[in-house]
Formats: C-alpha cells, sequence, structure tokens
C-alpha cells in the first residue's frame, strides 16, 4: 500500500495537495505546524479539513517569533499592501519566513521516518509566486537528498521522496484540479491577515481573488461567508 505525509496548512494549494495525496495514496496521514503565524486561523481549518475526509493529522508547535524576520511572525513589520499584481515586485517578499520550508519539511521528515512513510506531499508552487527561494524545484530536491543522507529510512532501500505535484502549475490550474478531486475550498483560507473574509489587500488574497476570476466563478470562500453573514 502506497503511504504518504502531506504539509497542509490549510490554505488552497495544500488543500488540493491532500485531496490528491487522498486520491493517489493508499493511506494518507497529514500534519499543520502552528509556527506561531499571524494568520493563525488557517489551523483551524485545517483541522477542519482531515476531520472531513477522516484522515489522521497532527498539528506540531514551534515559534518562529523567536527568530521573526517575516511579516507573518513579526507584528512590527507591516504587511505589504497590494491592489494589482505589478506591485508584487521582483525581490524576495517581506512576508518570507527564514527558512520556513526547510524546517517543515525537515519536521515531516522526522515524522513520517516514525511512521516508517517514505513519501511527503506538499502544494509548493512558483508560478503565482516564483520570489520564495524554498518553494523552487532545486530546493526541493535539495531537501530531499538532505533527508536521505541523514535519516535511517532514507538510508534504507525505499529512499524518501518529497513530491509537489503543483510546483509548475498557475493557482487557477490548481483550483481546477482541486474541483475535479471535491475540494471544498470553502474551508481553506488564503489571507495573511489572518481574516477568514479575505482582506483583499495583502498578495495571497490577491493571487486568491485573480486565480477565481481566472476559473470564471466566485470563490466558495466568499459565497460561504456571505451566506454566514460575514461579510
Amino acid at each position: 500500500m502506497k503511504r504518504c505525509i502531506v504539509l497542509l496548512s490549510g490554505g488552497i494549494d495544500s488543500a488540493t495537495a491532500l485531496y490528491w495525496a487522498k486520491d493517489n495514496y493508499g493511506q494518507v496521514h497529514s500534519m499543520t505546524v502552528d509556527y506561531g503565524q499571524r494568520h493563525k486561523v488557517e489551523i483551524e481549518n485545517a483541522i477542519e479539513i482531515t476531520r472531513k475526509l477522516h484522515i489522521p493529522h497532527k498539528v506540531f508547535q514551534i515559534d518562529l517569533t523567536q527568530i521573526g524576520g517575516s511579516a507573518l511572525t513579526d507584528t512590527s513589520i507591516a504587511l505589504p499592501q497590494v491592489s494589482h499584481r505589478d506591485q508584487l515586485g521582483e525581490e524576495i517578499p517581506s512576508t518570507y519566513v527564514p527558512f520556513r520550508n526547510g524546517i517543515l519539511l525537515a519536521l515531516a521528515a522526522a515524522f513520517g521516518e516514525t511512521l516508517e512513510i517514505d513519501h511527503i506531499i506538499c502544494g509548493f508552487n512558483i508560478v503565482d509566486s516564483p520570489h520564495y527561494p524554498d518553494t523552487h524545484l532545486h530546493f526541493v530536491s535539495a531537501m530531499e537528498q538532505a533527508i536521505n543522507k541523514g535519516t535511517k529510512l532514507g538510508l534504507s532501500k525505499t529512499p524518501v521522496k518529497i513530491i509537489a505535484p503543483f510546483i509548475n502549475k498557475k493557482k487557477s490550474e490548481i483550483i481546477r484540479t482541486g474541483l475535479s478531486l471535491g475540494v471544498d475550498y470553502s474551508r481553506t483560507v488564503s489571507c495573511y491577515a489572518g481574516r477568514i473574509v479575505p482582506c483583499g489587500t495583502c498578495s495571497a488574497c490577491l493571487l486568491r481573488q485573480e486565480a477565481w476570476e481566472e476559473v470564471g466563478q466566485e470563490d466558495p470562500l466568499i459565497t460561504r461567508t456571505r451566506m454566514e453573514g460575514l461579510l
């Protein structure tokens, strides 16, 4: 039986990766990391999504606010405000959390080793967010090599694989894949400000809105929050 562990944040990409894994693996485990992010509401979504799918889920706590250096972990750093894609710039954004994905993959590798799971699934993609250094394929490959050289499981006859099925897909393409898999996007959240109702001014909200416009339908999160009187 093919087994995997999914890195689940509670956003669009990782939720789609979870459903993709459920469709491609016989047994799926999942994990979320509470690292002190200002958008903690995503953790609640991750818990709800896995409960609905009856997928084992574990939340790890690691305080990256002690490191800081990011608008997502240091509230003294203002979230960048944007109204269109041209304002995203060409530099590494202030919402980059230093080596976050390396830390998350290391935790997933350690947890997976205790479960004897050799496939780690993540929702990384670079098409819409190319300036984050820890989402690129060369980074994923380097982490995979490090895990296989530094773990008991990796040195076994079945090496660990990090699978990023959407790394070269646009967010709208990821959504279309998810819709075909039945992903409940009304229970995903993207807003860096930590709001259930999108703030509409952070880069994550902008990219989410653009993606749903490209798909050609209303974001189910907007539909849900309107029906619940939150919008």
